[in-house]
């Protein structure tokens, strides 16, 4: 499929033209919406699908609103309908376009001739009214209020909440690009306006807040729950946002004769995950648990795991070694220990199913061998 975008270098069309190239269209023609119409003429030619993206919204004399959204639009129109095959259009509008404002009148009209064209022509023309989109590669400091607060928090600079409670309606890049590249995959669907589905309700202040956890976290190892919606998205756009040199960083290491401890993670519900090592001969552990629960990951080494019920006084042993993927779990009312049996540093990782709460640890020294 023969596949053009205009505004390309912007926000969405970086995006969209990305994932095309992961599909395998490496040939998409880049339309500047400055071309001459002579240019234009000759870039669209044979195309089956023209993802209309350029458009201007934030210019420094109002006039240009016009200029770049509605008169590139009747322009791209005009000689996409005299061309035999014209090709089916999908169209980056705005929400604001139902305002009585410079902007919102330009991309209105800019709609109206892109319906026009679709009608006379009888093509699918779809319409993305769009709203508060972010994600990566989102500009800050210009018309995404994500982007610019995402910027900051990862820099350390102060954000302005003028409204904590001031309403927010978002839709993420992701969640545009798809439904712009189901497009391809239906070329006679019929035209309309699309509903970019889902979108997410939060506010100002909860934007703030959430994105301002993200940076905690680096301090204080607890994570939020990052893998599923608005969140998901949001953890993805702020740590885009990051500088090279805050790719990385360091947290508590905690050392004594036995080796290191090391916590990495924390959740809010779910545990966390941490690492230790021990040199040969060291024995670590040597407490039992009443319902707190551990799983163990030999990562390099031999480690043997002692057991023995506090009550039965029943007892039980394994060795497990790095590289064999093998999770031992410790069990409530069973005390325990892992001893370095082998020549070399033994490293460990460790999830536990609970924050430990220094107020009730619920680990109880009790030696495996009395």
């Amino acid at each position: 499929m023969h596949i053009a975008i205009t505004g390309a270098s912007g926000f969405v069309g970086r995006n969209l033209r990305w994932r095309l190239k992961e599909r395998g269209h490496d040939d998409v023609r880049l339309i500047s919406h400055r071309a001459s119409d002579s240019e234009l003429i000759e870039q669209l030619q044979g195309l089956q699908f023209v993802f209309h993206l350029a458009g201007v919204n934030r210019p420094q004399d109002p006039g240009e609103f016009e200029d770049g959204n509605a008169d590139f639009s009747l322009r791209l129109c005009a000689i996409l309908g005299s061309l035999p095959n014209p090709p089916a259009l999908a169209f980056a509008s705005s929400i604001q376009a139902l305002l009585d404002n410079s902007y919102g009148r330009s991309k209105r009209a800019a709609e109206e001739a892109l319906q026009h064209y679709g009608r006379q022509c009888r093509v699918p023309v779809h319409l993305f009214r769009l709203t508060n989109v972010f994600g990566k590669w989102c500009r800050p400091n210009y018309n995404s209020v994500v982007a610019t607060f995402c910027h900051n928090i990862a820099r350390g600079m102060a954000v302005t909440v003028n409204d904590p409670n001031g309403p927010l309606c978002l839709v993420y890049i992701d969640d545009v690009v798809d439904l712009m590249l189901a497009l391809l995959d239906k070329p006679l669907a019929p035209g309309g306006f699309v509903e970019v589905q889902p979108t997410y309700d939060t506010t100002v202040g909860e934007l703030a807040a959430t994105l301002q956890g993200f940076r905690d976290t680096r301090s204080n190892l607890l994570t939020d729950r990052v893998g599923t919606g608005l969140t998901r998205a949001l953890y993805a756009t702020y740590v885009s946002h990051l500088p090279a040199e805050a790719f990385a960083y360091e947290v508590p290491r905690h050392a004594d004769p036995r080796g290191v401890f090391v916590e990495m993670l924390k959740t809010p519900d779910c545990g966390q995950f941490s690492y230790f090592t021990a040199g040969p001969g060291i024995t670590r552990g040597e407490h039992y648990h009443h319902t707190k629960s551990e799983k163990f990951l030999v990562i390099k080494g031999k480690a043997r795991f002692g057991f023995r019920q506090i009550d039965s006084g029943e007892t039980h042993e394994l060795v497990t070694c790095g590289g064999e993927a093998t999770i031992v779990e410790t069990i409530p009312g069973w005390t325990h220990n892992i001893t370095n049996i082998g020549e070399d540093e033994l490293l460990v990782m460790v999830w536990v199913n609970e924050i430990f709460d220094r107020q009730r640890p619920d680990t109880i020294s009790m030696k495996v061998n009395q």
